[in-house]
């Protein structure tokens, strides 16, 4: 039996996160440069963002691009960069003819001026499309963010804008890079490392954890299935007991 048809679309992850990780590793194996695998890598975001609107998951969120990522030396940020505009070039088609959205998430201001524009330009595109949400982690920071959040919210209870005392959940979330997305039902991290580098630490409150060995240029769409089943075979309580879910 195909893994698919053993999952139960009434019971799919409304939002699923991706830290794709292991390009380099990989391409190291291979015996290429990390370009290589970067340019691999964007082979699996397609087929993993295509098998996840065919099974009906809401919203996809991918690791794309850390602040810390910008660290690492400059060819190979460059090299990151130029994939990206082409990815998004070559692939404003494959989001229409499935008609998903494209959004964003992190500190956009510190990416260069042509892959703002690119980005821009796809999400104006794509702006009206319904069957799923894709958001690009770039340039992204849980810390970073929370930050932010704590400062804006600071500043309105300055100016008399909130009072501290309404300050809750839903007011935070309010003011997260991710106000328009749910919290993470499934998170998914590749190459053997069990860690959230700094990804969506308050959307993944609740989250599922998923870890595999599989380097992120080999994840394709069986894959993903066998995340999603094991993913269904859990009990997801929010703090309730066994008995109080069933």
């Amino acid at each position: 039996m195909n893994l698919q048809d053993t999952i139960d679309k009434n019971n799919l992850p409304r939002h699923l996160a991706i830290i794709m990780d292991g390009n380099g590793r990989w391409a190291k194996q291979q015996g290429f440069l990390r370009a290589f695998g970067h340019e691999s890598g964007s082979k699996s975001v397609k087929e993993i963002i295509k098998t996840s609107a065919k099974l009906g998951i809401e919203y996809l969120t991918l690791y794309a691009f850390s602040t810390e990522n910008w660290n690492r030396p400059k060819l190979e940020v460059d090299t990151l960069m130029k994939i990206l505009v082409n990815a998004l070039k070559k692939e404003l088609p494959t989001l229409q003819n499935n008609n998903i959205r494209l959004n964003t998430i992190g500190n956009l201001d510190k990416m260069p001026q042509s892959t703002q524009r690119e980005l821009l330009d796809v999400i104006e595109k794509t702006k009206d499309n319904t069957r799923m949400t894709l958001t690009l982690a770039l340039s992204y920071g849980s810390r970073e963010e929370l930050i932010s959040v704590v400062k804006d919210i600071s500043n309105k209870v300055k100016n008399n804008i909130i009072s501290i005392d309404s300050i809750d959940d839903s007011i935070i979330n309010e003011h997260l890079y991710t106000h328009n997305l749910p919290d993470v039902d499934l998170l998914i991290r590749t190459s053997g490392e069990h860690r959230i580098s700094n990804f969506l630490l308050w959307q993944i409150a609740y989250a599922e954890l998923y870890f595999t060995d599989i380097l992120w240029p080999d994840f394709k769409e069986q894959d993903l299935y066998e995340a999603i089943i094991s993913y269904q075979k859990r009990e997801r309580r929010f703090g309730k007991t066994s008995e109080q879910i069933k």
